[in-house]
């Protein structure tokens, strides 16, 4: 029924045959009794085809790949802080990260807590040579998907191709005020003045050109929850976008907001899919929407 391959602190094992994940970790690690079992999964320390997952009635199937961590590597895990691990391979490590770290430090404050610092000190407990480098950024007070790179030449490859490689990045931001359109297309030229802020235009001022799709999910009067895709990646475009709408994100003073009912800006980096630069399959990785951006919506 399984394929067994030990990698450092990685049990790996295939499914054979459809099957919920409980039974087949209680069968391969016959060994444990039913509580430690569960104890394994509770602590996040099983993957299935590189994603975490904790329910014990999960569905596998034939083919699909099951990690499980020592309780060593979970040890690792759990002194990250503000950061989770969605995926890891040998090229990128993929992550869900709070609002309210920085993805990496500015030049003045580099021993400050970080997104970075963190991952970095998490691969170098696996040996300290080790190092992550920086391919995309999410603003500090965004949380969500993002990934590092885990060599130079990976790195190298995802921001040559960026445009390309990255098929979807989806946001899901609450914003102020009940949006009346079901969907919708904002273009414009952005540009950011001397004191950081950026501006948009409805007309080609030599700025970046930006384009945003949203939907709306389900609002009320004070608040509306959108799925919003990028179809490009200017700095602070959403926000900016989202204030010409008329709606502004919710906990954003700088671009309009007069209400912070989350206590931090809402704004999550929900999806990221793009071409995987070893094996040029399509990959994407999800975090999960904040229950607090829900229910402000409903």
């Amino acid at each position: 029924m399984k394929r067994k391959q030990q990698v450092s602190n990685v049990t790996e094992y295939t499914v054979q045959e459809q099957v919920e994940l409980l039974p087949f970790l209680l069968q391969v690690m016959s060994k444990s009794s039913r509580n430690s079992v569960k104890s394994v999964l509770t602590r996040g320390q099983v993957m299935v085809d590189g994603v975490m997952i904790t329910q014990h009635n999960h569905s596998l199937q034939p083919g699909q790949k099951v990690e499980i961590q020592s309780n060593k590597a979970a040890l690792n895990v759990s002194k990250l802080v503000g950061v989770s691990i969605l995926h890891e391979d040998e090229d990128i490590i993929v992550i869900n990260k709070d609002a309210g770290l920085l993805s990496v430090s500015s030049n003045k404050k580099e021993h400050e807590m970080t997104a970075y610092r963190q991952v970095t000190d998490y691969v170098r407990r696996s040996h300290p040579e080790n190092r992550i480098f920086v391919v995309h950024r999410l603003d500090k007070d965004t949380s969500g998907v993002m990934m590092f790179a885990k060599n130079e030449k990976t790195q190298q490859a995802l921001q040559s191709t960026w445009s390309e490689s990255v098929k979807e990045r989806m946001y899901t931001a609450l914003v102020q005020g009940k949006v009346r359109t079901a969907s919708g297309t904002i273009n414009s030229w952005l540009t950011e003045n001397s004191a950081f802020r950026v501006y948009s235009s409805q007309f080609d001022n030599g700025g970046q050109h930006a384009i945003t799709h949203y939907r709306r999910i389900q609002a009320n009067k004070e608040c509306s929850l959108l799925e919003v895709l990028l179809e490009t990646g200017r700095k602070n475009q959403i926000r900016v976008h989202m204030e010409e709408l008329g709606h502004p994100v919710v906990g954003d003073k700088k671009y309009g907001a007069t209400s912070n009912p989350l206590r931090r800006l809402g704004l999550h980096a929900t999806a990221l899919s793009f071409l995987h630069p070893r094996t040029g399959e399509l990959v994407r990785f999800e975090a999960e929407v904040p229950q607090m951006f829900i229910s402000r919506s409903k």
